[in-house]
């Protein structure tokens, strides 16, 4: 799988992929994992070390400084307020927390579903909900998306036929709407809480506000652009055909949705009165997710914790603490959970159909021989 992947038109007939996977084992794991560092020319690959290089001391230096602001701020919480203000969380928050932890990943199914649209790949939604919601669950936990979810992608729709060069593919396309979405939500943020968010990030009202048209211009200016014709762009090292005006639309909208009701996880989980409105709130967790993901911390665990524990104005830090440590359990521990029974599950139901397969097989082999 070397050198750039164009992606073509592929459509894979409901139960086509089911026998093929029964008459022959998928790729090698190996070769999906291998292909993900073997992307691009030389060229391409020396670029992209001295990038990988700058890049790792970046988020090296964010992970750092999260450490030192969590530590100190970890030494001066009082562990018995900080039960109390868990044990002061009512049911009624944790019920929309929860709610809105559906709605999040419900809205997560739809990235997997708008690439495949993309890719022009016919997957029952099914599949596509079951791999989405998996490979999810996992990467959110573990992190590393590119080889947590793909790997997770790769197990399951390689049974419905798709390549590896196609799951890979799949896995950039979902990739690119969360960051349409966190795109639209910072720069709304900066231009209209403008001079709220100055309280947070210490930069004049008319900065942020300058920040937020040069956001919410590129992504107009990109819209526009994959607007007028088939654009090809290479992304991790993958060169694709980007949807188009009406898809990218679709993208944004989802990436909205997604990143606003992780939000409201969050925000359903801090203590009354809340200090920051809904919508300031989202752009700085938002702000937070972007910090985490630079970060290269699995979930963006302490990164993400320090951005809100320092933006976020809250009665007591032990309030705040809490609600990050319950926000957690329900939005990161529970899916990752629930991912690994179901996979668990998938997995064995697949191997008993296999087997089945296998038996049916034998009898009719046994049955044309006594004939």
């Amino acid at each position: 799988m070397g050198g750039d992947k164009e992606v073509s038109p592929e459509k894979t007939e409901p139960g086509a992929g089911r026998r093929a996977f029964l008459r022959r084992r998928p790729a090698n794991l190996k070769t999906w994992l291998s292909s993900l560092s073997k992307r691009g020319g030389k060229d391409h690959q020396r670029r992209r070390s001295i990038a990988t290089y700058i890049g790792g001391f970046f988020s090296l230096a964010i992970a750092a400084l999260a450490i030192f602001v969590l530590v100190r701020t970890l030494s001066h919480i009082n562990l018995v307020q900080l039960r109390n203000a868990i044990a002061a969380t009512s049911n009624d928050q944790i019920l929309i927390a929860a709610g809105l932890t559906s709605l999040s990943f419900l809205a997560l199914t739809g990235y997997d579903a708008m690439a495949l649209l993309q890719l022009r790949l016919r997957v029952p939604y099914t599949t596509t909900a079951l791999a989405s919601f998996t490979s999810y669950a996992v990467c959110f936990t573990l992190g590393f998306p590119l080889i947590t979810a793909g790997t997770v992608r790769y197990w399951i729709y390689s049974e419905a036929g798709l390549s590896a060069a196609k799951i890979a593919s799949l896995t950039v396309i979902a990739g690119v709407t969360y960051w349409l979405g966190m795109a639209l939500i910072i720069g709304v943020g900066l231009l209209f809480r403008g001079e709220t968010i100055s309280n947070i990030d210490h930069f004049e009202p008319h900065i942020n506000t300058l920040i937020g048209l040069g956001v919410l211009g590129s992504l107009l200016a990109y819209l526009a652009w994959v607007s007028l014709g088939h654009r090809k762009a290479r992304i991790q090292g993958f060169k694709l055909e980007l949807p188009g005006f009406k898809l990218t639309l679709g993208q944004i909208v989802l990436g909205v949705i997604d990143l606003c009701s992780a939000a409201g996880v969050l925000y359903a989980l801090l203590p009354a009165p809340r200090a920051l409105d809904f919508f300031t709130f989202a752009t700085v967790y938002v702000f937070g997710c972007a910090l985490g993901i630079a970060s290269y911390a699995p979930g963006g665990i302490g990164v993400f914790e320090a951005t809100m524990l320092k933006t976020v104005p809250v009665p007591s830090q032990e309030d705040l603490l809490a609600s990050l440590l319950l926000f957690r359990i329900i939005y990161y521990l529970i899916p990752f959970v629930l991912a690994l029974a179901i996979l668990g599950a998938h997995e064995g139901f697949r191997h008993w159909q296999n087997l089945r397969e296998v038996m049916r097989g034998g009898e009719e082999e046994k049955g044309d021989a006594d004939g």
